[in-house]
């Protein structure tokens, strides 16, 4: 049976790996996105962000934590800062993403000391999909034949 310690590295790990995977992702958008500065920067923030629990294996819990709610506000203040500067069908999304996201980082903050690497990979993962569905969101928006007529 393994120890609550290094199942907790596991996660860690994990985590790091998300993050990185994450910002490949966003790197890949850039040169498809009309403003792929913005995807240049969170990919970025994300690959760095993911690099250092996977260098950094046995940091404290708290260091990770506090590492993943500062990525997670950085999205969430990049998304909120794409809305106001969009003007597009659709861009709604952007703002609903940004909220959760700019919330999830706050629960992870507030509770920065005591939060265990469950909760912290669950949290990431929550922030993960609420990305994804709005960018799903934000796609489908776009290419719809209203959308295309209006524009």
């Amino acid at each position: 049976m393994r120890s609550p310690r290094s199942l907790g590295l596991g996660c860690r790990l994990c985590s790091g790996w998300l993050l990185v995977f994450a910002g490949v992702g966003h790197l890949s958008l850039v040169s498809r996105d009309s403003r792929g500065i913005w995807q240049l920067i969170l990919g970025t923030i994300y690959v760095i962000g993911g690099i250092f629990p996977l260098t950094h294996p046995l940091l404290g819990v708290g260091a990770i934590t506090l590492l993943l709610s500062i990525v997670i506000f950085v999205e969430g203040t990049l998304d909120l800062t794409a809305y106001f500067t969009r003007n597009e069908c659709g861009s709604v999304w952007l703002l609903v993403n940004g909220l959760i996201t700019l919330m999830l980082g706050g629960l992870i903050s507030i509770h920065l000391p005591w939060n265990s690497t469950g909760a912290i990979g669950a949290m990431l993962g929550l922030n993960m999909l609420t990305t994804g569905i709005s960018r799903l969101m934000l796609g489908i928006t776009a290419r719809s034949p209203a959308t295309r007529v209006a524009g």
